[in-house]
């Protein structure tokens, strides 16, 4: 059963201070930013953080406020596009190829280092290297939020949303995982103006503040989806058509199941994973979100999973011509490396060899074409061109045409093998999660693949070797433009699960795992780079590139030499005033690269 999206002509956006909105990039001239909605002369400014579940609805009260606010201002709407812009949506549409780009492959997907961009110049500035700073491209991660949020906003604080309040709870929903994903990106942003439906927030909170806030929220959205099984049946069917038409984001209504249990499910892993987060700077904190959230229901099955799914929205995956139609991102070498010593079976079916022959620098020797998964180094100085004529490094391995092109990958909000390797690190903490590290390690690696559950794929037919795996492969890396000089492998580890194995080595393999599961949400692997300091990466090139704040690293050493934080970088003189006087101290340093955010603490995993 397929579901009919919404596609929306046009969305209501409002800057916030030292943040940019990538909607515009491609077309300066574009009409993108105008409402076509028709909407309320009042800005409303209601209690988001209340969901009054209790009261009783009535068949009456309930259509108003639905005439209201879909028929007549089609706020349902103006919601699926915040939906969609925190996956690479823009103007009310699914996932596209250029916001997609500003929002992930130009800086997150370099910075957990799944892919590295092979030339420096695009239409909206240029980007020299990894680390390369500027206002145009750290724009397009932040502003993503602003997109997003200027769509949940309006809803979320009309007087009327009180009375369907399921339907608000799953879109605070939403814009907890949106305001979860930007905290870890920068650090601190104006949250509570945010959720106030402010024109010109001013105020910076801080990072406990809005990890708190929102797991605050969390309960309260759980506790209101929990007690819709007490409502009756004409009430239920109402609210699970309104989702159905323009919230599901899971298989499970797909199948006729009115109980709302995955919004739960989801919930709960959301607060799973934010826990896990704070494991170092709180770790009593940690412990007891963590096993509130295993108690109360978390992600258990490929139906209770959320994302974009083809097969329901009909979409491909933006990569598929990010990467292969535009030449803009080729494999890293890091993650190349990573995946060769373990043998995994992404190198079996989802990364290509090298397309054309790629000549060494000595001038002498040739890659030839075909003959190998080559990526290119993190940090690398790349030069000009986006075809193989004017940029050799156009030929290294992509991410195959042909399981992206065909529209089966999603873009996951949260995944069932990330949960699972959430409830293996919980467990090997010694954390309540419900069954053992192992368990949860080796189901985590079995659903860890890309595809769409719903579709087939070719992972399965070598997961069961894979996991069988003791020890690395001895694997060389070899970048022929580059220095031409060969790398060994940094990763000493296996695959298979050994009880015998300290902790930090057990660690590491859930981490490593779970690397390879959560491509390519390259936010969520990047956040876990620097939490833990795994998976073991080449050290990343020319990190001066930046902003200066970075010390160049050493190999197999995750920790070091890499970006903590996505600077605000302001562009005019009233965000910049912000960030001075409410954005640095809510940080706590200065608005730099190398700057840690709250829960990233320079201390040892146990």
């Amino acid at each position: 059963m397929k579901k009919k999206h919404i596609m929306l002509a046009g969305v209501l956006l409002f800057a916030t201070a030292g943040m940019q909105s990538c909607l515009d990039f491609d077309d300066p001239g574009s009409e993108a930013g105008k409402n076509v909605f028709e909407t309320e002369t009042t800005r409303y400014v209601g209690n988001v953080d209340s969901i009054p579940f209790l009261n009783e609805p009535t068949p009456e009260g309930v259509q108003a406020a639905i005439d209201t606010l879909q028929g007549k201002y089609r706020y349902f709407g103006q919601c699926l596009s915040g939906i969609y812009m925190m996956r690479g949506g823009k103007e009310g549409q699914l996932p596209g190829d250029h916001a997609y780009q500003r929002q992930y492959s130009l800086g997150p997907d370099l910075y957990a280092q799944y892919f590295t961009v092979p030339h420096k110049d695009f239409m909206y500035g240029t980007l020299t290297s990894t680390y390369n700073i500027s206002a145009e491209f750290n724009g397009g991660p932040l502003g993503a939020y602003t997109m997003a949020k200027n769509q949940f906003m309006p809803f979320l604080n009309h007087p009327l949303a009180d009375s369907i309040p399921e339907i608000k709870a799953i879109n605070l929903l939403y814009y907890c995982l949106t305001a979860q994903e930007q905290a870890d990106l920068a650090g601190p942003f104006t949250y509570l103006e945010d959720k106030k439906n402010s024109e010109e927030p001013e105020e910076y909170n801080d990072m406990k503040t809005i990890y708190y806030g929102i797991v605050e929220n969390l309960n309260t959205i759980i506790a209101c989806l929990e007690h819709f099984e007490t409502r009756p049946d004409w009430y239920k069917e109402q609210i699970q058509n309104i989702v159905m038409d323009n919230f599901a984001t899971g298989y499970n209504l797909m199948g006729g199941d009115m109980s709302l249990n995955s919004y739960i499910k989801f919930a709960n892993s959301l607060k799973l994973r934010m826990a896990m987060h704070i494991v170092k700077v709180e770790p009593a904190t940690a412990q007891k979100w963590a096993e509130e959230a295993v108690a109360g229901g978390v992600i258990e099955s490929a139906y209770d999973q959320h994302g974009i799914f083809p097969l329901i929205y009909s979409f491909t995956h933006p990569l598929a011509n990010i990467a292969n139609g535009w030449g803009d991102l080729r494999l890293c070498a890091s993650f190349e490396s990573l995946m060769m010593s373990l043998d995994h079976p992404y190198a079996k079916y989802l990364f290509e060899t090298n397309s054309y022959d790629i000549p060494h620098k000595n001038g002498v020797d040739t890659l030839k074409a075909k003959t190998r998964i080559c990526g290119i180094r993190a940090g690398v100085l790349v030069g000009d061109g986006q075809t193989y004529a004017l940029n050799k490094r156009q030929a290294y391995s992509s991410i195959s045409t042909d399981v992206l092109a065909i529209g089966r990958c999603p873009a996951y909000f949260v995944k069932w093998s990330e949960v699972d390797f959430l409830r293996a690190e919980g467990a090997l903490r010694g954390w309540n999660m419900g069954g053992t590290a192992q368990e949860f390690y080796e189901r985590g690696i079995r659903n860890a693949f890309l595809e769409d559950p719903m579709s087939g794929t070719q992972y399965s037919n070598y997961v069961n070797e894979y996991m069988q795996r003791e020890t690395p492969v001895a694997y060389t890396s070899v970048d022929p433009i580059g220095d031409g000089a060969p790398w060994e492998s940094v990763t000493k580890i296996g695959v298979k699960w050994n009880e015998a194995d300290d902790n930090e080595t057990k660690l590491e393999k859930i981490i490593t795992q779970k690397y390879f599961a959560l491509f390519p949400l390259s936010t969520e692997a990047w956040t876990e780079m620097r939490r833990t300091g795994y998976p073991k990466m080449f050290q990343v090139l020319n990190t001066d590139d930046g902003d200066g704040s970075i010390k160049q690293g050493k190999a197999g050493q995750a920790q070091e030499g890499i970006i903590r934080r996505i600077p605000w970088v302001p562009t005019d003189p009233i965000a910049a005033n912000m960030v001075e006087f409410s954005g640095i101290p809510a940080l706590g340093g200065p608005d730099e690269q190398a700057t840690r955010l709250w829960w990233d603490v320079d201390a040892p995993n146990f």
